[in-house]
């Protein structure tokens, strides 16, 4: 009987090993995709007035920004750029940390600007499960 199904083992085996493979990656972009989105909400519903705040999103892995920068970017494609670059160097088991540590965040948050009346985290945070859902979706195996 060993003989006889020998070569199916050896198929499914592989068959195996391939999907393990497949779905690991699949997570990895998942999780990617999903750092992304959050990003791009965050920084697209920042208020914008010099631009500094847009600009002092920052995603860092390993540790949170404790810092803050002197760049400005009005439209935040820059710092959209900055954060898929360190988003798709996230590895699997690694904390990524997007923070913005200008002082005056939380009043933004809270409805200082009229630009940003409720907020941009909160905001993003209604839309987490939904952006979960799309990036799981668009990466099934």
């Amino acid at each position: 009987m060993t003989a006889r199904y020998g070569g199916l083992e050896g198929d499914f085996v592989a068959q195996l090993e391939e999907f393990q493979l497949q779905a690991l990656a699949a997570i990895e972009q998942t999780l990617r995709d999903v750092v992304i989105q959050i990003g791009e909400s965050l920084i697209n519903l920042s208020p914008v007035d010099t631009g500094r705040f847009k600009a002092n999103w920052q995603l860092t892995i390993g540790a949170p920004a404790n810092s803050s920068l002197i760049s400005t970017d009005k439209g935040g494609d820059d710092t959209i750029a900055r954060l898929v670059a360190a988003a798709n160097a996230l590895e699997p088991g690694q904390v990524a940390y997007l923070v913005n540590t200008l002082v005056y965040g939380i009043p933004l948050e809270y409805g200082h600007s009229q630009k940003a009346p409720h907020g941009m985290v909160r905001i993003t945070i209604e839309q987490f499960q939904q952006m979960v859902k799309e990036a799981a979706e668009a990466h099934q195996v």
